[in-house]
């Protein structure tokens, strides 16, 4: 077996960061670029707030610039090129991997877990349900939740928000379960329809046994994240959905498909795929962005303080008086490092990005070309969010105030 690589950490991140398509040239914003940055990510966290743009929406604009939303809509709802589904979250995902998500959907509620009997225990007790809200689908899709009437049994009972929610849950349950999909959205209402009308039909392989879907997946995720353990892999993609994955990871070994690497700081056995390995010769070619909070190079909250030290967390749901920072922060990406914290809110009445706070990390020089480079992010965050002004607290020092004027946004008096 060949000794593992020796990554430094500016290597790993540097690799990490290149492999999401956060350094390096931009691919386009075309249809052709999304799906280039789709293919790699695999998978775009679906979240509600709203308070600059949508998450999945960010996610994109961090690698590609300005783009037209409404590429990725057609590749949504026209090409039907991608779909709704669980990942390691609610998710846009590829069809082409409707076969790994497939083995979650044969299987749901899998599971001795009190939870899996209870979801099972209701769906037999609601079956009457069930059977209606296939029939209506059948007859009329796609349809919103509305169009089912709450021919509820046994009500859902929760402690959340679905309490009971009983179509809503059924609906969801026949998600996850494959039966129906999401069809279309108005506004953030989703409309159902069964999958067999809905799925492209080159995308209903023969199903892959569980295996070989996870060994699949796990290269997916590897790929991604260009440097990762087995824990990381295990919290990407399909999160919690890799069993036998130790094993998996040999086999991958021992094929050749994933190198093994060391990363300083820590003796942890790492991966790096093959596929990736060309990219640790090539020059580097930094950029400096703005992440969403459920940005895919952070959403593994652990991986991200191991590789950059970076102790990140939302704060939406903690009490104003709590907050550490604001209620919807954006980590700064300059280039292999997260070099501090965004604090934006966007009054779209007034056409103004409103920067409420910048919170650069201990050790971050803020020297005036770094700076600069921030600033023009945050301009061009502002222009992708359809504003015309930035604006900034006046809590926010004086330096941080001239970037966008270098791209030709202006900037306003501090509120």
């Amino acid at each position: 077996m060949p000794n593992p690589l020796a990554l430094s950490l500016e290597t790993a991140r540097r690799l990490a960061v290149t492999c999401q398509h956060l350094a390096g040239p931009r691919p386009g914003g075309d249809v052709d670029g999304l799906r280039q940055v789709l293919r790699t990510l695999r998978c775009l966290q679906l979240d509600p707030i709203n308070v600059v743009a949508r998450s999945h929406l960010l996610v994109l604009w961090s690698r590609v610039g300005a783009y037209d939303p409404a590429g990725l809509d057609a590749l949504l709802w026209k090409e039907r090129w991608l779909f709704e589904y669980w990942a390691h979250a609610a998710s846009i995902v590829l069809a082409e991997d409707y076969p790994i998500h497939h083995v979650m959907m044969r299987g749901y509620p899998r599971g001795e877990s009190t939870y899996a009997q209870r979801v099972r225990d209701w769906l037999a007790a609601n079956d009457e349900l069930r059977q209606h809200v296939l029939d209506r689908l059948r007859e009329a899709g796609p349809l919103p939740p509305g169009a089912f009437d709450g021919r509820v049994s046994v009500a859902w009972q929760s402690t959340g928000w679905t309490n009971g929610r009983g179509v809503e849950r059924m609906l969801d349950f026949l998600w996850f379960q494959g039966q129906i999909m999401v069809a279309g959205r108005t506004g953030r209402t989703r409309q159902w329809d069964l999958a067999e009308h809905w799925l492209p039909t080159w995308a209903a392989a023969a199903p892959l046994p569980r295996r070989e879907a996870v060994s699949l997946a796990a290269e997916h995720a590897l790929r991604a994240l260009g440097v990762a353990r087995a824990a990381d892999i295990e919290r990407h993609f399909i999160r919690d959905r890799y069993p036998g994955l130790a094993e998996i990871l040999q086999e991958l070994e021992h094929s050749g498909h994933v190198v093994p690497a060391e990363v300083e700081g820590g003796p942890e056995r790492w991966y790096v795929h093959r596929d990736a390995l060309g990219l640790l010769e090539q020059d580097w070619q930094p950029r400096t962005t703005l992440l969403s909070p459920f940005d895919n190079l952070i959403c593994d909250r652990a991986r991200t303080v191991r590789l950059w030290g970076f102790e990140f967390r939302t704060e939406m749901y903690v009490p104003k008086h709590k907050r550490q920072y604001g209620y919807y922060i954006m980590p700064i990406l300059h280039g292999e490092r997260l070099v501090g914290r965004l604090v934006p809110r966007l009054d779209r009445r007034r056409g103004v990005l409103e920067i409420e706070g910048v919170f650069p990390e201990p050790g971050f020089p803020g020297d005036e070309a770094s700076v600069q480079a921030i600033g023009a992010a945050i301009a061009e965050l502002a222009a992708f969010a359809g504003a015309r002004e930035v604006s900034y607290a006046d809590t926010v020092s004086a330096p941080w105030r001239s970037g966008p004027r270098s791209r030709g946004l202006p900037t306003i008096a501090p509120n």
